[in-house]
């Protein structure tokens, strides 16, 4: 009983080690690099190949195709790019993901490394507060994790071998068949979608094989079913999420599911022999039992797996994407809350991410409250236009409140300088499109009285107001059009923005000089539309500078 406990200790001690690592190398490298990753994902898709490159180095880079999805459902929710790219960006990612069971193979020694790296992460992050030589030390820290979680988990399978019971019972976890291979497939894919790491399943299985507890032919089932468990993470991500955010997860489901069902039948066939040929010596037992490099030919497969899968998938992007999108259709009805926003998420270049499709949603909605105010100023369907303008202002004010909530909540002070100015401009965003939907929402109630108290605009003054407003609604649409670009293009923002201020206060100079005058509006239909006019102003100045750096 006691060393059934050792063993379990040990090995589920060795796999949180392992998540636990994991879980800082990502971090500190996303904290490291992750706004690069964020702009190469964005604007390196334009075609297959890019895409699948993208998706090879970006997971490379951040140890996670996870994290690489998260990211995508951020940029195709904000129409930055389609399913279809995206899904060539998941190809390459489901690649670049097999480079972390490279890193367990080579592990020359798994102990002494781990510990290396850890010291060696420790005296980079702990001396500094922030930057980039501290979320490096992170990334050590979580590298050096990994090695020793993979040791303990190695440690802690080895006394299985001395257990007459755990090895039987191992025993009959056997790929001989295609039947078999499927069970174990399946196994693999429950575990992974309990521990959310493929990673750390393979490493496990390659624990096992290495101390000759099960065949290299069952861990190569294995792995086929790790990749199917991997995919839960982006559906515990999505729940609750956008129609954008299920597409996405449910194109990485069925792209591994499609790949596992086509290649696992050659498994046994195909891939294991050609393991067998290519790395004879990993299969040939040193003395004691043991088959200490059978964690080659697992990761060669891995890899291999990938690359076919990919094959299998890319050429059939767009149908594919299309497929999925009728799949999961998009709703219909108006945005009534958030969607995007993950309460999971605990990394703030994700956060970042996500946070970016609200605001480019809170631009957009200014730009569609201009609009609708436009038809109620023109008394085109007023009332229902004041009251979608009135509904969209009370969403802009729920979105406001949980993006700073939800920016609040991930800042850290180990992030990279970069990733904290864009929290500063995410909020700062926030705080002005609020502000201006706030201004809008007073333009319509302006006219709403004008019209009620008899003193509706009227010709000359009517075509004024609307002139004022179209350029304000050009002056409002340089936010979503930079967002989406990247680019401020502030010259021709504030050109715009001097022509409006000059309409407004020429508009306002006629105004006043009417004042007295008997045929004029009345000092109070006067001061209505200087109150309108100098609404306007307001909104000038917060489209000004939502376009500051």
């Amino acid at each position: 009983m006691n060393e059934l406990l050792n063993i379990v200790v040990t090995l589920c001690g060795g796999l949180g080690l392992f998540l636990l690592g994991m879980r800082h190398l990502s971090d500190g490298l996303q904290s490291a690099s992750g706004e690069r990753i964020r702009r190469v994902i964005g604007f390196t898709t334009t075609n297959r190949p890019a895409g699948v490159v993208t998706g090879i180095v970006s997971a490379i880079v951040v140890q996670s195709s996870s994290v690489v999805s998260v990211m995508l459902v951020g940029f195709v929710t904000a129409g930055l790019m389609s399913l279809a790219q995206a899904v060539n960006v998941l190809v390459g990612a489901n690649i670049g993901t097999t480079a972390t069971v490279w890193l367990m193979a080579f592990a020359p020694s798994p102990e002494i490394l781990g510990l290396a790296l850890a010291v060696a992460g420790s005296l980079a992050y702990f001396p500094f507060r922030r930057g980039r030589v501290r979320h490096v030390g992170l990334a050590l820290i979580g590298l050096g994790l990994v090695f020793l979680g993979m040791a303990f988990m190695k440690q802690g399978v080895a006394p299985i071998r001395e257990s007459p019971e755990l090895s039987a019972a191992l025993g009959r976890l056997a790929a001989t068949s295609l039947p078999s291979a499927s069970a174990v497939a399946l196994a693999s894919a429950v575990f992974t979608a309990v521990i959310q790491s493929s990673a750390a399943t393979i490493v496990i299985f390659m624990a096992f094989a290495a101390e000759g507890l099960i065949t290299g032919e069952t861990a190569i089932a294995a792995l086929f079913g790790a990749n199917i468990g991997t995919t839960a993470t982006a559906w515990l991500a999505s729940i609750g999420a956008s129609a954008g955010a299920k597409r996405t997860a449910m194109a990485n489901t069925l792209m591994n599911v499609v790949g596992s069902a086509a290649f696992l039948p050659l498994a046994l066939a195909v891939f294991a022999p050609l393991a067998h040929r290519v790395f004879p010596s990993a299969f040939a037992p040193t003395p004691d039992g043991l088959y200490p490099r059978i964690m080659l030919p697992i990761a060669a497969v891995d890899t291999l797996f990938s690359f076919l899968r990919g094959a299998l998938v890319l050429p059939f992007a767009r149908p594919f994407a299309r497929l999925v999108e009728r799949m999961i259709p998009e709703r219909a009805e108006e945005k009534p809350h958030l969607s995007v926003l993950d309460p999971n998420v605990t990394s703030p270049v994700i956060a970042c991410e996500q946070a970016l499709v609200e605001i480019a949603f809170m631009a957009e909605s200014v730009v569609d409250m201009l609009a609708h105010a436009r038809q109620a100023i023109a008394g085109k369907d007023a009332e229902e236009a004041e009251r979608h303008v009135c509904r969209r202002e009370d969403v802009l004010d729920n979105v406001q409140r949980e993006v700073t909530v939800f920016i609040g909540r991930v800042m850290s002070p180990r992030i990279s300088s970069s990733t904290a100015r864009l929290e500063q401009r995410i909020l700062r965003l926030a705080d002005v499109l609020e502000s201006a939907s706030d201004e809008i929402r007073n333009i319509v109630k302006a006219m709403r009285r004008l019209r009620e108290a008899g003193k509706e605009p009227q010709g000359g003054d009517l075509a004024a107001i609307l002139e004022i407003h179209d350029r304000i609604e050009a002056l409002a649409q340089f936010t979503p059009d930079a967002l989406r670009s990247g680019v401020t293009d502030m010259a021709a923002r504030q050109e715009v923005s001097a022509e409006v201020k000059e309409r407004i206060f020429e508009a306002r100079r006629v105004q006043i000089l009417r004042v007295g005058v008997s045929d004029g509006a009345g000092t109070a239909g006067v001061l209505a539309e200087l109150d309108l006019l100098n609404a306007y102003n307001r909104l000038r100045g917060l489209c000004i500078s939502a376009g500051a750096d």
